[in-house]
């Protein structure tokens, strides 16, 4: 399928890996010209050449979302390499603070949301001018299953990722008559190197491999996952493609769920 968006210019967040990387690797295969960014610049390289993608169709800049002058510095760097954002896949974010709520302290809470709620405000507040510009801009935040089913040993995600919904839908409202369309992707433990590390420690704990690690995780903590595994990242990727695409054109304000079933109701 045709996506309409060959040669349009993307900056994807969280993009080292994990389904910002896949997102980036699909959004290429489109013909979309991609910046990927992240905190660490040797990473970024890596996952750059990983991606194996034509000459100057992909570029690589490091920055941190919780610092407004690196995010400045990110805009001109992609404006030089490729020129105005017209698509924004914010997919940078962290697990945080965990552990009972009566546990986890004001800082464990502070550092949570100025990554994965306050660092999806500045890079939009970042390139909303570009978005906006474009006629036709796309903005897709990467929320969660727990924004809308929180678990009660990750109340800071939880809460963060509730935010972004929020604010996703109040972007969606502010600028649809400049042509931008706003609209968020809530996967569900999904195949990436943050579940990687969950499922770890769970398996240290249990003393287990990672594989039973998975399956008890799914069976005891996600019980309505009905398929009953870790999704992919391409299957998120494939979502998010789509509501960059011209063939969205009429989404707005929405929360894509890719979760198997994880999220209990409708």
């Amino acid at each position: 399928m045709d996506l309409g968006i060959t040669d349009r210019a993307a900056l994807i967040t969280g993009g080292d890996s994990g389904i910002g990387w896949h997102t980036a690797k699909r959004l290429l295969s489109e013909g979309v010209r991609v910046v990927i960014s992240d905190l660490d610049q040797d990473k970024l390289d890596a996952a750059a050449a990983r991606l194996n993608a034509p000459e100057g169709t992909l570029h690589a800049f490091a920055a941190d979302v919780t610092d407004t002058a690196q995010l400045a510095a990110l805009q001109e760097r992609a404006h030089s390499a490729v020129g105005s954002i017209d698509i924004l896949v914010h997919a940078a974010g962290i697990t945080g603070a965990q552990g009972a709520f009566h546990e986890i302290d004001d800082a464990g809470w502070v550092h949570t949301l100025e990554i994965d709620l306050l660092g999806a405000v500045r890079v939009a507040s970042t390139f909303i001018a570009d978005l906006r510009a474009s006629g036709s801009g796309r903005l897709v935040f990467i929320a969660s299953e727990d924004a809308v089913q929180p678990y009660q040993d990750e109340l800071p995600y939880c809460a963060a990722k509730a935010g972004v919904l929020a604010l996703a839908k109040g972007l969606s409202r502010s600028y649809a008559q400049d042509g931008l369309l706003v609209n968020a992707v809530s996967p569900a433990f999904i195949h990436t190197p943050m579940t990687d590390a969950m499922m770890d420690q769970r398996a240290q704990k249990l003393g287990v491999d990672r594989h039973e690690a998975i399956r008890s995780f799914v069976d005891e903590k996600r019980p309505f996952l009905e398929l009953k595994r870790r999704g992919e990242p391409e299957e998120v990727a494939d979502v998010i493609a789509f509501l960059c695409s011209e063939r969205a054109s009429f989404v707005n304000g929405s929360n894509y769920r890719v979760d198997g079933g994880s999220v209990a109701t409708i």
